[in-house]
């Protein structure tokens, strides 16, 4: 059933190829107004739900509706009112900035007054005042990524799809680009995002976590880290890598991860953690310079989760 507010459900949502099953009964709600996180790594799913969602690829089982259109029968009314904006950003390299604008006003019947607005917000928005006769191939990705999104809310769709749109972005660029979604939901625009950044995590109000095809967790990003029980250390040590390896098949260790300059450790039980660790470091001449318990990230949540339901999928 739809609620009041709803503006994407699926319900036991697949897809197969051939024997393959890329998703897997999967079902979930995106509200209105929502920055909805999609997070997976390479190969859970998260594009070809996607892609069923926007009208491109029909179900094998399950049902979704998106702004009140049936994804299986009403593809054409899905597309009209919703963007999409890939990670290869959909737009064509041999053309001017204008000429981009101008043809994705035409496919979404934008012209005159309405078109001078759009374009206009398009490149102030995107910091292209001024470049519009620059080819878009020549342009430096964070400007190409911004335009994109601009093409994409062209018509201001009522939801915006975007799919792993900051992949190869530098992380300055990552962040203003999340200003800029922030600030189309603010506006009453309904996001949903996948990504694999789990910095990108923090940025969502609510957040889907896939894993070969399967939906592993949901739920508020503060919800998600009450829900993690495992205790969790930060240790310090001169080589990370030898010490991740030497703990990661210990008996009583759950999962030891790199974290920047530092390893996070999990561990069966709480009491004598600090203890079990070093006495596995000693034991392979790793000596420890520093433990503390810390709180989870949304990545060490996530990398624990994906263990548990078997890793991620190679290749």
């Amino acid at each position: 059933m739809i609620a009041p507010g709803d503006v994407i459900v699926a319900q036991a949502l697949r897809r197969n190829f051939g024997d393959f099953v890329a998703v897997d009964d999967v079902s979930f709600r995106v509200r209105a107004g929502e920055i909805f996180g999609f997070l997976g790594p390479n190969g859970a799913g998260k594009t070809t739900t996607i892609k069923m969602l926007t009208g491109l690829l029909a179900p094998t089982g399950g049902t979704a509706r998106v702004a009140g259109y049936d994804v299986s029968t009403q593809a054409t009314q899905i597309r009209r009112n919703i963007g999409y904006m890939s990670q290869k950003f959909s737009l064509y390299g041999d053309l001017t900035v204008r000429e981009n604008i101008e043809l994705f006003a035409g496919l979404y019947g934008i012209s005159g007054a309405q078109l001078a607005e759009r374009q206009a917000w398009i490149l102030a928005m995107a910091g292209l005042q001024g470049r519009e006769s620059l080819l878009t191939a020549e342009l430096p990705l964070g400007w190409k990524q911004r335009l994109a999104l601009g093409c994409a809310v062209m018509h201001q769709p009522p939801v915006l799809f975007l799919d792993e749109p900051t992949s190869g972005v530098d992380p300055v660029a990552r962040r203003a680009f999340w200003d800029l979604i922030d600030e189309l939901a603010q506006g009453g625009t309904t996001v949903l995002v996948s990504t694999h950044y789990m910095e990108e995590a923090e940025y969502c109000h609510y957040l889907m976590l896939m894993n070969r095809g399967r939906l592993i967790a949901e739920g508020r990003p503060a919800e998600l880290r009450r829900a993690f029980e495992a205790p969790l250390v930060e240790l310090t040590v001169d080589d990370p890598a030898a010490a991740v390896n030497a703990l990661q098949d210990a008996v009583g260790i759950e999962e030891a991860a790199m974290f920047g300059r530092q390893v996070h450790v999990t561990t069966v039980q709480r009491q004598g953690a600090h203890e079990l660790i070093r006495d596995v470091l000693e034991r392979h001449g790793i000596q420890p310079r520093a433990l503390k318990d810390v709180a989870p990230s949304l990545e060490d949540i996530f990398v624990a989760l994906v263990r548990r339901e078997g890793g991620a999928v190679e290749g």
